[in-house]
């Protein structure tokens, strides 16, 4: 079973999206499935056959995060050091390519949320930048070409 890094505040925010989804969105879709069958015949109840295809993604996504919790292993980012670049820093970097500043913050695996500036570390940019130090320069293949980022400050 293969492990992957998560700040505590991933692991928590991962928990308790678990426990909604299991608390509120599962019931509320038995109740749509309850309510479609009483319409009759189900072999023709297109509304029922999609309350049950929710039912399977949302058990899907039940089981994919039980999994990702299990596997989890919550690391002390407070503790890590700013020498580096590593999961949870706050990476404050030039576009080179574009002569503009950036700020990324590297999160856990799924725990993305770019309005925020937060990017997976197993994402193309969180891998080049992964062990990266102030000053250096990382160049980054992407399919749009290439990216070219200076650092210019870590913090936690």
């Amino acid at each position: 079973m293969r492990t992957y890094a998560v700040t505590a505040a991933d692991y928590e925010k991962l928990k308790n999206d678990l426990q909604h989804l299991k608390t509120v969105e599962r019931p509320k879709l038995l109740k749509e499935i309850e309510r479609a069958r009483a319409h009759g015949d189900i072999s023709e109840n297109a509304e029922y056959e999609a309350a049950k295809h929710a039912q399977g993604l949302l058990e899907a996504r039940i089981r994919d995060m039980e999994s990702k919790l299990a596997r989890a292993r919550v690391v002390d980012d407070e503790a890590m050091g700013t020498d580096t670049v590593l999961l949870g820093a706050r990476v404050r970097l030039k576009d080179i390519n574009r002569n503009k500043e950036v700020t990324y913050t590297l999160a856990s695996e799924g725990a993305t949320d770019m309005k925020s500036g937060k990017i997976s570390v197993s994402s193309p940019v969180g891998k080049a930048l992964l062990g990266a130090a102030v000053g250096q320069t990382v160049e980054i293949d992407v399919p749009a070409g290439k990216l070219r980022y200076q650092v210019l400050e870590i913090s936690r």
